[in-house]
């Protein structure tokens, strides 16, 4: 059979990217399996030998819970991620139709894929990871702050004199003091403020530090990234950024610190659009993202990376017009809170997004203060929408009274779906969760926050409700030629990558976060904390991200395409455009969404 393994395998990619030697070799050690009809050929847990290619015949592909997630046929491989992880099968497979087997052992498999890397790229689970692994240097997308930062910052106290404090810097070499009160940062002053506030008013040389710092000044984690930095510089002008851990200060970031490492264009976006003296400007700004994106990718950006760039620049916009309401119809009259939901609250803005909003204020607003908010509102989301941030289809918008509320009815709204999940609880409740504070008084959410976490996680019928509502998104798996796609309209022929395929694990990521209290929003954040914490196995989560990644960028490769072709971009693909390297692997990945999927119906007992 050696002569008919070598032929196939000349037919099948990533065989046929092997040197005619070693491709020899692979055939000459080939094995082959008939197995009659109704034959199990492994299940989950079974050690298994090699990587099985279907040479004739059809095999039915199950995951734990016996449900049935694909049918193979000539061409196909599967078994390939028991073994790149520990050797043992995760899915059972079931030969449906009598059916011949090529199985490449598994010491030659592993050999294959330490040699040869097209071999190698073919069964990595993630394309995202490839990049990750592409040689580049450092740019501020992939450096953290800790990195960036200069530890053990000279400090100084409040009551120092401004001459002491001068001397000081001028000792060390340095453009700025942090000033500490015990060990909490309650300010910084930097040589601007000595010369401008103290020395140019001619201010007593024992006038104390107090008098001329910025007190509570802006800071960041040590778990920020480099591109954080940037963009809150850019934003509100600055030159020096702390680093503070809980409340004790670890370090200081500097615009020098930067600038050994290139920063992405997105931060000049950031930059126009904190300095846009009008909502013409910020639309100017944003009518250049989908140029951005493709840039971005084409750059070898990770998708996450991407969807943060742009994010980054919705939220600066919609803080910039929420300065321009202001600036328009006066100082609040209360504290509030511009929150954004949706992609925006998961900073995973593609570039086909509309706008999803709303407003908490603070309790004892009055009736003539929502007034006030709902014209601030009004203004806020027409200038959102003239900078292609349409308006919300459903009308999940602050301009809604219901969503522009106080506090304390903001807190019933969560106390009701919570209680009584009904249908429109259940929406309601899943877009709400995914809310994050843009602009305002973030101290009204964050209490609101951790709360309505707390009490969903206690109440098991809720959670139950959300979990049903939760695997409502079926992935595109088709039983007899791999990928269902929509049947007619538009968008016939076509998958939808956004509700069939990213949606569902945003849905899986949100009910992580209410088993375990989560406080991340972001989807990723959400997998990899449910991991940490041992709401998913190590594996099951490993092999989400990794499927959650390949789809994401598939997406966005999409659009890309479609932007630098003059379409508009959306969410449609036609399977058929792929080629088979391409389509295995999206299979593949939705395979493992659906098996999680139905790990969480076990897991919640939402069997109907």
């Amino acid at each position: 059979m050696t002569d008919d393994a070598l032929a196939f395998l000349q037919t099948l990619h990533p065989y046929d990217t092997l040197p005619e030697p070693v491709l020899a070799d692979v055939a000459g050690q080939i094995e082959w399996r008939d197995a009659p009809a109704g034959a199990q050929i492994y299940r989950p847990g079974d050690r298994l030998t090699g990587l099985y290619i279907v040479f004739s015949g059809q095999i039915a592909i199950s995951d734990e819970t016996g449900a049935q997630i694909s049918r193979l046929h000539t061409r196909n491989s599967f078994g390939e991620r028991g073994l790149m992880r520990d050797g043992l099968a995760v899915t059972s497979a079931l030969a449906e139709q009598p059916s011949r087997l090529a199985i490449v052992p598994r010491a030659l498999f592993n050999r294959l894929l330490a040699e040869e890397d097209a071999f190698r790229r073919f069964f990595d689970r993630s394309r995202a990871d490839q990049r990750e692994a592409a040689p580049r240097g450092l740019d501020l997308t992939r450096v953290r702050v800790e990195t960036l930062m200069v530890a053990g910052p000279v400090t100084c106290t409040a009551e120092m004199p401004i001459r002491e404090a001068a001397a000081l810097m001028h000792t060390h070499r340095i453009s700025c003091l942090c000033v500490l009160r015990e060990t909490r940062l309650v300010g910084i002053v930097t040589l601007r403020d000595l010369v401008g506030k103290a020395l140019a008013a001619g201010l007593a040389h024992d006038t104390p530090v107090s008098q001329v710092m910025t007190a509570a000044p802006r800071t960041l984690p040590p778990s920020a990234i480099g591109l954080d930095v940037l963009h809150t510089m850019m934003e509100h002008r600055l030159g020096h950024l702390p680093v503070v851990s809980g409340e004790r200060l670890v370090g200081i970031v500097t615009q020098t610190d930067l600038t050994r490492f290139q920063a992405s264009n997105a931060a000049r976006f950031v930059a126009d659009a904190a300095r846009a003296e009008d909502v013409a400007a910020l639309a100017a700004v944003t009518a250049r993202i989908p140029a951005l994106l493709v840039q971005l990718l084409a750059s070898g950006n990770r998708h996450d990376v991407v969807t943060r760039m742009i994010t980054d620049i919705a939220d600066v916009v919609t803080r910039r017009l929420l300065a321009l309401a202001e600036a328009r119809f006066g100082a609040p009259p209360c504290a509030y809170v511009w929150l954004a939901c949706g992609s925006q609250g998961r900073q995973e803005q593609t570039g086909v997004s509309d706008q999803d909003n709303c407003l908490i204020l603070a309790d004892g607003a009055t009736a003539e203060d929502i007034v006030y908010f709902r014209a601030l509102a009004q203004f806020v989301s027409d200038g959102l929408n003239v900078c292609g941030y349409v308006y919300c289809p459903g009308d999940m918008m602050a301009t809604n009274p219901r969503w522009c509320q106080t506090l304390s009815v903001w807190r019933g709204y969560f106390a009701q779906w919570i209680a009584h999940p009904s249908k429109e609880a259940q929406m309601l409740a899943s877009v709400m969760f995914d809310l994050r504070p843009i602009g305002g008084d973030s101290a009204l959410f964050e209490g609101l926050q951790a709360d309505t976490l707390r009490a969903a996680a206690g109440n098991s019928i809720f959670t139950a409700h959300m979990a049903g509502n939760a695997l409502t998104h079926a992935t595109p798996l088709g039983l007899l030629r791999g990928l269902a796609t929509i049947r007619s309209g538009e968008h016939r022929n076509a998958i939808d990558l956004k509700l069939n395929g990213v949606v569902p694990v945003v849905d899986l990521g949100r009910m992580y976060a209410l088993q375990g209290q989560l406080g991340a929003v972001n989807t990723r954040a959400r997998v990899a904390a449910a991991i940490e914490h041992g709401i998913v196995s190590q594996s099951g989560g490993r092999d989400l991200l990794d499927a959650y990644d390949l789809v994401a960028e598939t997406r966005l490769e999409h659009q890309a395409h479609q932007i630098r072709t003059g379409e508009p971009p959306d969410n449609f693909l036609l399977p058929a455009k792929l080629s088979d390297f391409e389509r295995s692997h999206l299979r593949d990945a939705f395979v493992v969404i659906k098996t999680m999927q139905s790990a969480l119906m076990q897991g919640r007992g939402v069997l109907g």
